[in-house]
């Protein structure tokens, strides 16, 4: 048996028994798309293709007709499976991190493709033009970014990753969980970057209320005169802080 053929044979008795589980209500059905590393979509497409053609509906023809140029089949279901596994939900920058990590050796741009053609990933909306492409700060230290992401990380728990990185480098000088994202847990990540690395000229962040107050809601400008607890602190360390959608931000958009 063909290696092509021999992983649509585990595939199959996998949706087979994840199916029976999903349809005696001991699994939902984000809990079965997860086990077989697939989205709710492409579950929903299997249970369909099953009902209506037995276990031949669940064979893929394109995987025995496939390219000799394309990547081999079981790399592309070991990525879907470890990316709709512990990383569901994760965006593409943050998985390849973590891929790469892994040992994983794909380019970006492949590995967003195929998560996106295994419908794992949507495909973001064109952006317009003053968004294409920023240069990035020339040299380390220039320009840190810090960022707070939800997710859960562990079954049955959330909590807040905050990460703080270098513009120049996308190197990740600190990563920390906590169970909410504020004052505290920025100026931690602000000083394991300078504990470890030193001073840095600029900290760009998004308009969340801890870094900056913000006179008018719904997307007003930022006040650069009323600061936060966070703004103050970086303002006695001599950081300039740049604030997302700021001019200062934008000034770096080039087409």
């Amino acid at each position: 048996m063909r290696r092509t053929e021999m992983l649509q044979e585990i595939r199959k008795m996998r949706f087979e028994e994840v199916y029976y589980g999903w349809n005696e209500s001991r699994l939902s059905q984000e809990e079965a798309a997860r086990i077989l590393g697939v989205s709710d979509r492409t579950f929903r497409r299997y249970i369909n293709r099953y009902e209506n053609g037995g276990m031949e509906g669940l064979s893929d023809k394109r995987l025995t007709q496939a390219s000799f140029r394309r990547a081999p089949v079981d790399e592309v279901m070991a990525l879907s499976s470890m990316y709709g596994g512990r990383c569901r939900g994760w965006n593409v920058k943050h998985f390849y991190f973590w891929y790469k990590k892994d040992g994983g050796s794909r380019s970006y741009s492949w590995v967003k493709k195929t998560l996106q053609a295994q419908g794992l990933v949507s495909k973001a909306s064109k952006r317009g033009i003053h968004r294409k492409h920023r240069d990035r700060a020339p040299l380390p230290g220039m320009m840190l970014h810090q960022d707070g992401s939800t997710h859960e990380w562990v079954p049955g728990k959330k909590w807040d990753l905050i990460v703080t990185m270098d513009d120049a480098t996308s190197e990740h000088y600190s990563m920390f969980f906590v169970d909410e994202e504020g004052t505290e847990s920025s100026l931690q990540g602000v000083r394991d970057v300078i504990v470890k690395r030193g001073l840095f000229s600029s900290l760009y962040t998004d308009r969340g209320s801890h870094y900056w107050f913000t006179p008018k809601e719904g997307g007003g400008k930022v006040s650069k005169t009323q600061l936060t607890q966070f703004g103050r602190s970086l303002k006695r360390l001599g950081i300039q802080m740049i604030a997302a959608y700021s001019p200062e931000a934008r000034a770096g958009w080039t087409k």
